[in-house]
């Protein structure tokens, strides 16, 4: 029986499930893991030189009762790998980019062990604001659709680099 369909008494079941540490090919460690991302973390991510694309490992930790991913935590990783991909595909230096509004619609569970990877396009930016959108999949199945508006801040010197964000140093 898939571990999302079980009942929330078998959570005992859960502990059976067999955690895989294998990362896609290309994928490298998100190099900023402190605060609140130590915790969901690690992420990773892998720039092809146009498009981002983020992900992480659906562990026991990320999952509700269901053994599937909580919402709050794809919540969250739509709220990094939106304004992230965004600004590196911009090619602008668009500041830090606080989430203003993130608007999420949950497609198909993302269960315990799956790969769950997001892309996300940039839209458009005004003067004090950009708009992007993004989708996430589990082992390859859309399972959240995200749009979100972050705030333009002060320029942070550089547009952001995959070789700065990502990688093992």
């Amino acid at each position: 029986m898939p571990v999302h369909n079980r009942r929330h008494s078998d959570v005992s079941l859960f502990h059976k499930v067999q955690m895989s540490t294998n990362i896609p090919a290309g994928f490298r460690p998100f190099k900023f893991n402190t605060g609140f991302l130590e915790y969901i973390g690690p992420l990773y991510g892998k720039w092809d030189g146009e498009k981002l694309t983020m992900g992480f490992r659906c562990e026991m930790r990320h999952c509700n009762p269901g053994g599937v991913a909580h919402g709050g935590m794809l919540a969250t990783f739509a709220d990094m790998f939106i304004p992230i991909a965004a600004r590196m595909q911009s090619k602008a230096d668009i500041g830090f980019a606080p989430t203003v509004n993130l608007t999420l619609d949950y497609l198909a569970p993302a269960p315990a062990g799956a790969w769950v990877e997001g892309t996300a396009e940039y839209l458009r930016s005004g003067k004090t604001l950009f708009f992007a959108h993004g989708l996430a999949t589990a082992d390859g199945v859309i399972c959240l659709r995200a749009s979100g508006i972050f705030k333009v801040t002060a320029p942070m010197g550089t547009v952001p680099n995959p070789e700065t964000m990502f990688g093992d140093g």
